[in-house]
């Protein structure tokens, strides 16, 4: 019996179990692609790709859009077809239904034509409705964004605010060896060495919270971004710059908020839509009009033409009048809607600045003076204690006012980044 040969040479094979290894190597090689969060330039990019409200608003906005060209359009012109004396009477011949074997047949084409001027009214209420719907996507925008600001400045402060308890914790736990060191040493009593561990306990059950809030802040720019719950996000690196008080100007912003918010813009379309609907309301009081061209057919011959023109009577006065009343109305409802959003737009301009300013003030406070004090007094109470002349508690109340200081230093940041995207959302722009 022969040697089974191999289609494939023993060499072959080897060049090719080098590929598959190299090209698996480098499969391996490739590192998988970076979670967003880091900054928040890159949760606003997937924010605008990805949310499926900001998707349904502009896909709104592209339909009103193409209601604009039908709604100042001709209406659709009917074919009538009218069969005469389909019976043949006086006539040799039998009932029959086909043109040209009955007495005539006439072919009317009828094309609606409105009063003049309501066809361009019509055409621009659809406008002022298409701005309408291109403003509420563009305020679904501003809003969406406001929102992801906010939750990743909450993401940002939760996440330093566990890096910051992990830090004080290993502080405390220092300060239990401390503790225990002297206590050995019969320098103070083991009650320190319980308050020690007491505290330890107490922050790392500060710290499980403060890990659940970052959890659910995560939930929440995911759900805002379309990604799965429980997706991964990288570590926030940073915090967007705040405006210098220059910038932040009530008056200028005010001026901006008038020219560029999308709530405004959205409600002066909306009394640009109500002013042209009064205005086709009161065309109404005239008449439209039926125009038709009829053709008609005798055997196999068309020897008569007919031209008719029919229009409605506008005698329901009342009916229009109420009609008249109803857009005024709409109308002036829409005007006290524009002032009354106006009215809380600047309210909420000038709360948001305050805020903004008083925020600035407390975390240049704290970050310059109340910190480095705090620090201080730390280190002076751990000399002391070293030495016996202050007692545990007081180094413990200098140990957690470091603590609170940074933690509240953090709290006043995230502050300043909501109030500072509040702003923003009211100018419908970035500062």
């Amino acid at each position: 019996m022969k040697p089974h040969r191999y289609p494939i040479k023993l060499g072959k094979l080897h060049t090719i179990a080098l590929i598959l290894a190299l090209a698996s190597a480098s499969a391996l090689a490739e590192p998988a692609a970076a979670p967003p969060g880091s900054s928040l330039e890159s949760l606003l990019e997937l924010a605008r790709s990805q949310n499926p409200e900001l998707a349904a608003s502009l896909y709104e906005a592209e339909a009103a859009a193409e209601r604009v060209y039908p709604a100042g359009a001709l209406p659709d012109p009917t074919l009538r077809t009218e069969l005469r004396n389909i019976t043949n009477q006086g006539m040799d011949a039998s009932p029959n239904l086909l043109p040209g074997r009955i007495g005539s047949t006439k072919y009317t084409l009828i094309q609606p034509v409105p009063f003049w001027g309501k066809r361009d009214l019509k055409r621009e209420v659809a406008e002022a409705e298409a701005d309408q719907a291109r403003g509420r996507a563009t305020t679904n925008w501003t809003e969406l964004a406001a929102r992801l600001k906010a939750a990743y400045a909450q993401y940002y402060v939760l996440s330093h605010s566990e890096n910051v308890t992990r830090e004080l914790l290993d502080l405390a736990g220092s300060l239990e060896k401390i503790t225990q060191a002297r206590y050995a040493s019969g320098l103070v009593p083991q009650q320190d060495v319980i308050r020690a561990q007491i505290e330890q306990t107490g922050m790392r059950s500060e710290l499980v919270a403060i890990s659940n809030e970052r959890h659910h802040a995560q939930v929440k720019i995911n759900a805002l971004l379309k990604r799965p719950t429980m997706a991964p996000l990288a570590e926030p690196e940073r915090l967007r710059t705040i405006p210098s008080p220059a910038r932040l100007d009530h008056a200028a912003l005010e001026e901006r908020l008038r020219a560029r918010n999308p709530q405004l813009f959205v409600e002066e379309a909306r009394v640009a839509a109500a002013a042209k609907n009064r205005e086709l309301v009161y065309k109404n009081r005239y008449p439209d009009f039926n125009l038709g061209l009829s053709p008609i057919q005798t055997g196999s011959r068309v020897n008569e033409w007919e031209l008719m023109i029919e229009l409605n009577i506008p005698l329901q006065q009342e009916s229009r009048r109420s009609q008249e009343r109803e857009a005024q109305a709409m109308l002036a409802a829409a005007e006290s809607r524009k002032e009354a959003t106006l009215n809380q737009l600047t309210a909420d301009l000038a709360e948001n600045v305050s805020a903004l300013d008083n925020a600035r003030y407390t975390e240049n406070l704290t970050r310059t003076s109340l910190l480095p004090q705090s620090e201080l007094n730390f280190k002076a109470a751990l000399a002391s204690y070293e030495i016996a002349k202050v007692d545990f508690a007081t180094l413990l109340d200098a140990q957690r006012q470091i603590r609170t200081t940074k933690l509240s230093l953090l709290k006043t940041q995230g502050e300043m980044q909501f109030r500072l995207a509040e702003i923003e959302r009211l100018l419908g722009e970035d500062l």
